[in-house]
């Protein structure tokens, strides 16, 4: 029950009841109300700036974890450019060294992106700067990966090159050491045994008796085998391919044909001599793109270094060829 509040009015000597105007309440409501909705709103104001909802804490620890995985992920991309950095200096100190291809510039290797913003789209956000860096970081990290990927495709290729051309070298020697009665001749100036002049030596005579095996010194193809040229009666001709074509000369017999495939140490033929010969012996010569080059390079393949340094003290003596 509410409470009635009198006051004492002199004219009439008596207590009257004091009657509030609906004004005056109108009034006082107006104010509460005001009053009511300045608080609510301080309420709301403070407890959107110093409290949070549910939602909010959701969010917050939402965007701490895409933080956190935006640390991860740039970690993992320090440790894959550290492997691919490592990658490419082999790259360029070893495997193209060692297959004679030039090395990538690092500026080539590592070059941006020139030209149209390509992170527009990642702009006007709160961590646009750590997005836009990352997304730059995995662009280039790409791009290294596809350089260093054709680098290495290319040097499978040059690999391939390699093998086929160190299994096609000549690099034996055409009649082995068992079957040798000695190297008669080497490459140079050499007094010639008709005409006792002194005349360039295009190649190297092994001695050995009639019928001792030949052995292709290379993988190649026979390209000829006949008695066609000129003083060198039956010979055989191996195309090794790499600009390399061996000779080999004053055969008794052929064991090849025209146009065969032939392995190294495949037995091709057999010692004689046949066209101008004094002697039975194996005339050896060695072409590189053409001109003829001295064999005594080429035995790394059959010889320990004692028996090549035999061999090169005998072919270095000015004696008379075989031929």
């Amino acid at each position: 029950m509410s409470k009635v509040k009198y006051y004492y009015d002199p004219e009439s000597l008596s207590y009257r009841k004091i009657e509030r105007k609906k004004r005056t309440t109108f009034t006082y409501a107006l104010m509460f109300i005001l009053a009511s909705g300045l608080f609510g709103f301080l309420f709301v104001f403070i407890a959107g700036h110093y409290l949070e909802s549910p939602k909010e804490k959701a969010l917050k620890r939402e965007l701490q974890n895409v933080q956190l995985q935006f640390e991860l992920l740039n970690k993992k991309m320090d440790e894959a450019e550290a492997v691919l950095e490592n990658v490419a200096d082999r790259d360029n100190n070893i495997y193209r060294v060692f297959f004679e291809a030039n090395p990538i510039p690092d500026e080539q290797r590592k070059a941006g992106f020139g030209g149209v913003n390509r992170y527009k789209s990642l702009e006007g956000f709160d961590n646009s700067k750590l997005i836009i860096e990352s997304n730059k970081r995995i662009d280039i990290l790409q791009k290294q990966i596809v350089i260093q990927s054709k680098s290495l495709d290319e040097i499978a290729n040059l690999a391939k090159e390699k093998e086929k051309l160190l299994v096609a070298i000549p690099a034996i020697q055409p009649v082995s050491n068992e079957d040798l009665t000695r190297m008669a001749s080497g490459y140079g100036m050499r007094s010639d045994p008709f005409t006792k002049a002194r005349k360039m030596h295009w190649g190297m005579d092994f001695t050995a008796p009639r019928g001792t095996p030949v052995y292709a010194t290379g993988d190649g193809v026979v390209k000829r085998a006949d008695s066609g040229s000129s003083g060198y009666g039956r010979h055989i001709r191996i195309d090794h391919g790499f600009g390399y074509t061996s000779l080999y000369a004053h055969l008794y017999k052929y064991n090849v044909r025209k146009n065969q495939k032939v392995k190294r140490g495949d037995l091709i033929g057999f010692v004689g001599s046949t066209g101008r010969s004094e002697a039975p012996h194996l005339h050896y010569e060695i072409f590189k793109d053409g001109t003829r080059i001295n064999p005594i390079n080429f035995y790394y393949g059959s010889l320990t270094a004692e028996e090549f340094n035999k061999l090169l003290e005998r072919a270095s003596l000015e004696n008379q060829s075989l031929d």
